[in-house]
């Protein structure tokens, strides 16, 4: 069943979001967190102060921060990560290299074949991210097809 939605944004007196601004990462070792994001990600290293860092990851601004002495484990079985996009032809290549960086890989959640392939992962810190296959597009028309229990918005 597909509802529609009020209005939004200006329409209500809202300010907009206007997109994604950057991303950033607390993290307790600045010099192998940065070989960690160049490694894993192919993060291109923008900028590098004593305690921070900037990258440019495909368009998007990464940042970390170093903090010393926090905890680093409070979220460990949440499912709270950060996902990003690649082919489905590159999924086997991506895990091996993981792999043979010696990458913190998780165990994944079993999911049916058109919600696609994902590769959970930790950077040296525990933060969580995703490497998935699939478009938002995608997953909602499986969910679509299958979930009924779903209420769809326009």
């Amino acid at each position: 069943m597909t509802v529609p939605r009020p209005p939004v944004g200006r329409e209500r007196g809202i300010i907009q979001i206007k997109g994604l601004n950057h991303f950033l990462f607390s993290v307790s070792d600045l010099e192998k967190s940065i070989e960690f994001y160049e490694a894993v990600f192919g993060a291109k290293l923008l900028l590098k102060g004593n305690s921070t860092a900037y990258f440019d990851l495909n368009g998007i601004w990464l940042a970390l921060n170093l903090e010393k002495g926090i905890a680093r484990n409070e979220i460990n079985t949440s499912y709270t990560h950060v996902a990003f996009s690649i082919d489905e032809e590159d999924y086997d290549d991506m895990y091996a290299k993981l792999k043979s960086l010696k990458v913190n890989i998780l165990t994944g959640r079993e999911r049916e074949e058109r919600d696609k392939k994902s590769i959970y992962f930790t950077d040296l810190d525990g933060h969580k991210f995703e490497f998935h296959t699939g478009s938002l597009q995608e997953r909602l028309d499986y969910y679509k097809q299958e979930k009924s229990h779903m209420t769809f918005y326009k």
